[in-house]
């Protein structure tokens, strides 16, 4: 078929068709394999634009399948074409998608340096609200990687706003980090003034619902309720590999202080004693 057209509209007919299938809601477990059919064609044809644009869609794809090597190893070289011919949209993108892929591979530093580089280059641009939400949003897990679930509510907040004005679906991705912070900072009793508001009202659902029970535990001092709610919503727990590795922080600083407050009165205690006080529904 691409041999109907011209090299131009070949081109262009491919990056929509791409585009469009990368962008359908349900996976076909094929995108990976079209994109670098894509790309080799593109490199066959001497594509440059393309292929670097295809690229960028495949390191996307990597990330969001955790193969965050694979991606880096794209990236790298990636990044050093798109600097010399300065390509400030895609760059940013690609820079982005580095700092995700450090970022799931524990190396904060380099994770932070590439979203930084990204914030500057995304400055001398115009940047969609699509794309400045992603930069917030990736700023504010880092923010909480490090502890500091204020700043990171206050840029998970503008994400959510961003993503917000584009309807787009990750909003409520943004909205269940804010709801996270507020757990994480020791305040799970504002969880329901936040999704009460009016703009998070209308995304109302099972992944909000599982915040709020996790915020009711909190808020009861209570692990065996906290672990209940995990167990029993484990499937979207674990689907966010950000929700579920605070929640595992959050569970050992409650055990902690269950433990300090069971065995402060006392100079001797029994294990068995402390184990079962911490089972039951409301230590404090």
């Amino acid at each position: 078929m691409i041999g109907n057209f011209s090299k131009a509209k070949a081109a262009k007919l491919i990056r929509d068709l791409v585009d469009r299938f990368l962008d359908m809601k349900s996976s076909t477990g094929r995108e990976v394999e079209l994109c670098q059919q894509c790309i080799d064609w593109a490199k066959t044809e001497n594509r440059v634009f393309l292929r670097q644009a295809l690229e960028a869609r495949l390191v996307a794809l990597y990330v969001d399948r955790d193969a965050d090597k694979q991606a880096l190893t794209i990236a790298g070289p990636l990044l050093k074409e798109l600097k010399k011919i300065d390509d400030k949209a895609l760059l940013v993108e690609v820079q982005l998608m580095e700092s995700k892929a450090y970022q799931k591979l524990d190396n904060i530093t380099r994770s932070r340096a590439a979203l930084t580089s990204a914030k500057t280059t995304a400055n001398g641009i115009y940047c969609p609200p699509r794309l400045q939400s992603a930069l917030d949003l990736q700023s504010g897990v880092l923010h909480a990687e490090e502890k500091d679930f204020k700043t990171a509510y206050s840029y998970f907040y503008e994400a959510f706003e961003g993503y917000d004005s584009v309807d787009s679906p990750m909003a409520i991705t943004a909205l269940k980090y804010m709801l996270l912070c507020k757990i994480m900072l020791g305040i799970p009793e504002d969880v329901q003034s936040v999704v009460s508001g009016k703009m998070a009202l209308k995304y109302s659902g099972i992944e909000l619902e599982v915040m709020q029970n996790i915020a009711k535990a909190c808020r009861s001092k209570s692990i065996s309720e906290l672990e209940r709610v995990v167990e029993e919503h484990r499937q979207h727990v674990s689907a966010d590999p950000i929700v579920k590795s605070h929640l595992e922080a959050l569970n050992s600083a409650l055990l902690e202080k269950n433990l300090l407050q069971i065995i402060e009165p006392y100079s001797k205690v029994e294990v068995g004693s402390i184990f079962s006080s911490l089972r039951r529904p409301n230590v404090h």
